[in-house]
């Protein structure tokens, strides 16, 4: 069976998520793996479109960045996105890799930009292709 994968990713920071998306396409044509990419303002919106697609793909790769300010609002972005990412996975039992950059600078972003997208890209295309043997 082919296997369908939505890429959604946060503009907000759109060279670190333009970074994040070559990264995770490069991989996903390497793998052949047939996907489709939605952009979205912030990482907020992420969870909100894989809901709404969750039942047209096998598995999907969030993209984008969290940088923290002055006020609590990093960490009530981050976390949500977050939780409502591993439940919708959990619940729907379908691969959502993670893919979201949380750091405290924008050198810091640029930096992991590098390798969180394969991270995520990987991890939802290693659990694709589990074998259950019965």
């Amino acid at each position: 069976m082919k296997k369908n994968i939505l890429v959604v990713v946060a503009n907000y920071y759109k060279d670190i998520s333009k970074e994040l998306t070559i990264r995770s396409k490069k991989l996903l044509i390497e793998h052949r793996v047939t996907n489709n990419l939605i952009k979205v303002p912030g990482v907020f919106e992420i969870p909100v479109v894989i809901a709404k697609n969750i039942k047209k793909y096998n598995g999907f790769i969030a993209l984008g960045c969290v940088i923290k300010g002055e006020t609590p609002h990093f960490d009530f972005i981050s976390q949500a996105a977050t939780d409502a990412i591993m439940q919708l996975s959990i619940n729907y039992k379908k691969p959502i890799g993670n893919g979201i950059i949380t750091c405290l600078n924008k050198d810091q972003a640029d930096f992991r930009s590098t390798k969180k997208a394969q991270e995520a890209t990987n991890a939802v295309i290693s659990v694709l292709n589990i074998k259950i043997s019965k």
